[in-house]
């Protein structure tokens, strides 16, 4: 109990320093309310805004949950994250390298074109060969998308990919209409984009809010809502109060301090879930940072209370973990899980073996406003790590800033993310610890895991793929080129006439949304 108001004490003292933080200004009517109209338009806001209409062109789950109401997936996880048809209502394995899909007849896209195989060929050729685009290392094993009749094609890949059902069932795998592309070209499309799912696009006012309205002609489950209005609202004590007011009927990242005011609402409640996401630091591990010595690395892990972070600031919404495989993915790691370093004698020893007696200053980043406490996560963290000699310069940044610069490698010592595995498939989540994929993250590499990584992504025995997966973790549980904090549960507020059931992909899918 001391040492739970002892860290209480440290993130209130550090909100005071936030304003030493480089932070982003937010739009003058980013947060401007929207009436409801009526009983027939389901407002959310999932914190930050969209960042982009192109699916293959962001990683982000924020973004993807809203084209996932926009573009339709040939094959769809259910709310426990079992793969289902959809597009496809059949498959079949032709061979190691082969799978062949049949589609289900009459799909359109919204301005009426029918949705055939030449779309699933443009699609998927699309990202499997453009390296510019962020989700082309998800898709890379595909060499080609055959079609041999309007509704039937085949998937060839590379290699033996045992992940491949994933690969088409998640994040990027929307299938986009190739005769308005090509008509309109790429730009003209994300200004104006269609699909073929249960909702069309009609607005984007950007930092504000997204409109779309229902697809009447939907080939699957409708909505029950005739428009959605997604709502960019990053800061978390608006948004509650947006949803107590009855601006907003769904609300992301609930902190726990709001949760018995909204449970005690006469409007709204909180619905939780478990997730795939899971709360790490990245850290350099190129020469002439701090953060290249292996003890440094190990030192900073063994400084952080992950509990104590937990339970003060997720009133025990989480899960401490050694490794980002969460349970229910392939190649889990059972020991691992649920299991955390901590001793500050410990990371003080190992600070000053690796020449840094005297202390260390390193500088991390972090978004604000995107995930569920991020912002006093890294200040908690910030504290614990001043406790051993390692000073932390925060910068704090938007969810936009923050991704942009992720993506142009602008860093220093490390940074705080939280990262979903759509594939629910240790061979997503720990491809940050090969060498190519780390190159532009943290510059780790070590040439077990690269071995490891080669040989379980192409093998079709699972038993054989989970025993390689478990032993890269066990290496880079060590070496902690990552270190993995903590499993992070979600929580919604949710007004009381909605039915919600939150998905354990994280995707907001708007026709399993009912009203009550």
């Amino acid at each position: 109990m001391a040492k739970k108001l002892f860290y209480s004490m440290i993130a209130i003292a550090l909100l005071v320093l936030s304003a030493c933080t480089t932070t982003s200004k937010p739009s003058e009517d980013s947060n401007t309310a929207t009436e409801k109209s009526d009983s027939d338009t389901l407002t959310i806001s999932l914190g930050p805004d969209m960042l982009t209409w192109d699916i293959h062109n962001h990683t982000t789950t924020s973004t993807e949950a809203i084209h996932v109401n926009v573009f339709d997936y040939l094959l769809m996880r259910d709310t426990d994250g079992e793969i289902q048809p959809h597009l496809a209502k059949e498959w079949k394995k032709v061979d190691d390298l082969t799978y062949e899909f049949k589609m289900n007849e009459d799909v359109k896209f919204h301005n009426g074109d029918d949705l055939t195989a030449e779309d699933v060929k443009f699609t998927l050729e699309r990202v499997a060969k453009d390296e510019t685009l962020k989700s082309h290392g998800d898709f890379d094993t595909i060499v080609e998308v055959k079609v041999l009749d309007p509704l039937t094609f085949q998937i060839i890949t590379n290699e033996p990919d045992p992940m491949l059902l994933s690969r088409i069932s998640r994040q990027a795998s929307g299938i986009l209409p190739k005769n308005y592309i090509e008509e309109v070209g790429m730009d003209e499309f994300l200004k104006s984009p269609i699909g073929s799912g249960p909702y069309k696009f009609k607005e984007w006012k950007k930092d504000n809010q997204i409109t779309l309205v229902q697809n009447n002609e939907y080939f699957g489950k409708k909505g029950e809502y005739e428009e959605v209005v997604f709502r960019a609202i990053p800061e978390d004590s608006t948004r509650v109060a947006e949803l107590l007011t009855d601006s907003v009927d769904i609300i992301a990242n609930v902190p726990p301090s709001d949760w018995d005011r909204i449970n005690n609402s006469d409007n709204s409640k909180i619905i939780n879930g478990a997730s795939n996401r899971t709360y790490m630091l990245f850290l350099r591990t190129q020469e002439n940072w701090p953060t290249s010595d292996v003890k440094v690395r190990q030192a900073i892990d063994y400084a952080i209370d992950d509990k104590a972070l937990v339970d003060t600031l997720l009133d025990g919404g989480g899960t401490p973990t050694l490794t980002r495989v969460n349970p229910g993915n392939v190649g889990f790691e059972e020991s691992l899980y649920d299991n955390y370093n901590y001793d500050v004698e410990k990371a003080k020893k190992l600070l000053e073996e690796a020449g840094y007696k005297d202390g260390v200053t390193i500088e991390l980043a972090g978004p604000t406003g995107r995930y569920i406490k991020d912002r006093e996560v890294m200040q908690l963290i910030a504290g614990m790590l001043e406790e051993v000699g390692i000073h932390t310069e925060m910068n704090l940044l938007k969810w936009g800033t923050f991704s942009e610069m992720r993506d142009q490698e602008k860093f220093k010592d490390g940074y705080l993310i939280a990262l979903g595995s759509s594939f629910f498939d240790a061979g997503q989540a720990l491809d940050y610890y090969g060498t190519e994929r780390s190159a532009s993250i943290n510059g780790y590499s070590n040439e077990n895991i690269d071995q490891l990584l080669i040989e379980a992504n192409k093998s079709l025995d699972t038993d054989e793929r989970t025993k390689k997966y478990q032993e890269i973790q066990k290496i880079a549980s060590r070496e902690m080129p990552i270190i993995p904090l903590f499993q992070i549960d979600q929580f919604f507020g949710v007004n009381n006439g909605i039915d919600y059931t939150p998905r354990l992909d994280e995707l907001v899918y708007v026709p399993d949304i009912n009203k009550k």
